[in-house]
């Protein structure tokens, strides 16, 4: 191991001593001290900050692209990833493993001075924001788009004061932490809205809405709502993706590709036209050019939603986490896909709502194979696989104690006692974020499962 990868080792090692994302301290404070030290790096560049249950890492990725369409060097902040290094981006790249260890050397000192008064360690999350934060000071960018992590209001990120605070469909998740009802989650999220912002709103349920518009009231924020001032005009499905016409805040932009599927993902381009729209100032001299539009959409890459990474069969990965999700994944599978037969490779964390999450699954597929992350928080195959049998019946449950040895199985069933192209058949590999970054690492080219079931690269793959 070269020296470079030994020092980029020793930082991810120490930041894995650290809690992880799905444990939090729910104040804003320790951030703060950390960045208040620094000099404030994220007061450097305009903000757009991205909160809400589900969509906020395609629409953080969108308004980025579009940005970067617009001619603005841009840095982007997402969570989760499954490489700490790819959250932080920079021009549409992320940063790499030396730029990663100068930035984790740039923060820890800052790190440790306020660690030394607190009993609790930072997270990684909270050390990986000021992180983030530095690189794109120092880049330095014209622009931030950043997604929240959990929450709004005492997310580590909520040290920003976005100019633009989009809030993407609200639902339950997350009850530990944020609430055990759609409005108190909602009045969580609603955090994120700083005095004076313009505020793009994505379509919500009645008691999402309701805590939002008081916080955009109570604080003097604009408000820009879907299906109002924004929206999907026009959305036809298009090989790999979707064709769409968006109502932004300016103008209509049409023959707008984007390479992603679902009615969500058109719902996410909106807002992300509608918060770029509104950062660069809607109706004036600097309102995009529909060309640039189509330029930013049609270069978004949305990992682990629906991805496709395989062919004959078609194996896709998506990494839904939770009923509202996994919600939108059956609707972009019966709206976007043909298939003959789809079996479904399923591990899911302990702590999420497993059986709403098969339950919204369940008319999508035909089969279920279930079993197990190489995540410590994933929920027992055995207790899954009784879930999962309640809502799909017996016969149509299967059960592998690892994943290779699921994967393997499920493209086995998809392709039984069928007459036809292979081209008809697929398999979908879902119920976590550690799940899909499991499924990459045995499916990239080269990896230790190439040629799984038959299973053979795409170009992309």
């Amino acid at each position: 191991m070269s020296r470079a990868n030994s020092e980029h080792q020793k930082v991810l090692d120490e930041l894995h001593t650290r809690w992880p994302d799905a444990q939090v301290v729910p104040t804003l404070e320790r951030v703060q001290q950390v960045v208040t030290l620094m000099g404030e790096p994220q007061q450097a560049y305009p903000v757009i900050q991205v909160a809400g249950t589900n969509g906020k890492s395609s629409t953080t990725r969108m308004a980025a692209e579009l940005l970067r369409a617009a001619g603005l060097r841009v840095g982007r902040f997402t969570s989760p990833e499954p490489q700490l290094g790819d959250r932080i981006a920079v021009d549409g790249s992320p940063v790499g493993p030396e730029r990663f260890v100068e930035l984790y050397h740039e923060v820890a000192p800052y790190v440790a001075v306020v660690e030394a008064e607190l009993s609790q360690r930072l997270t990684i999350f909270e050390v990986m924001t000021p992180m983030a934060f530095a690189a794109f000071a120092d880049a330095p960018v014209d622009a931030a788009v950043v997604e929240v992590g959990l929450g709004g209001a005492w997310d580590a990120t909520n040290v920003v004061r976005a100019d633009v605070a989009v809030l993407t469909p609200i639902g339950l998740d997350h009850q530990k932490y944020l609430g055990d009802t759609i409005e108190e989650i909602a009045t969580e999220k609603a955090g994120i809205i700083k005095p004076g912002a313009t505020v793009v709103l994505a379509r919500q349920p009645a008691e999402a809405a309701r805590p939002i518009l008081e916080r955009c009231v109570e604080v003097g924020a604009t408000v820009a709502r879907e299906d109002a001032e924004f929206g999907v005009l026009r959305r036809s499905v298009a090989v790999g993706g979707q064709l769409l016409t968006l109502q932004g805040l300016g103008a209509a932009y049409d023959e707008v590709f984007v390479p992603a599927h679902g009615p969500h993902q058109a719902q996410n381009a909106a807002l992300a036209l509608a918060a770029v729209e509104a950062l660069l100032g809607a109706g004036t001299e600097r309102q995009l050019d529909p060309e640039l539009v189509r330029e930013g959409f049609a270069a978004i890459r949305v990992p682990g939603r629906l991805e496709r990474v395989r062919s004959a069969p078609t194996v896709l990965l998506d990494a839904a986490h939770n009923p509202p999700g996994m919600a939108a994944t059956a609707a972009a599978l019966t709206a976007d896909f043909a298939f003959r037969k789809l079996v479904a490779v399923v591990s899911i964390a302990a702590d999420k709502d497993a059986g709403g999450m098969l339950e919204l699954l369940e008319p999508a597929v035909a089969e279920v194979v279930v079993t197990r992350n190489s995540s410590a928080r994933a929920m027992p195959v055995d207790r899954l696989a009784g879930l999962a049998t309640e809502r799909f019946g017996e016969d149509r449950v299967h059960v592998a104690a690892e994943l290779p040895d699921a994967i393997e199985l499920a493209v086995t069933l998809a392709e039984a006692d069928l007459d036809g192209p292979p081209s008809g058949v697929g398999v979908l590999i879902t119920g976590s974020v550690v799940t899909v970054d499991d499924a990459r690492r045995l499916l990239a080219p080269g990896g230790p499962r190439e040629g799984l079931g038959g299973v053979r690269e795409t170009a992309t793959g």
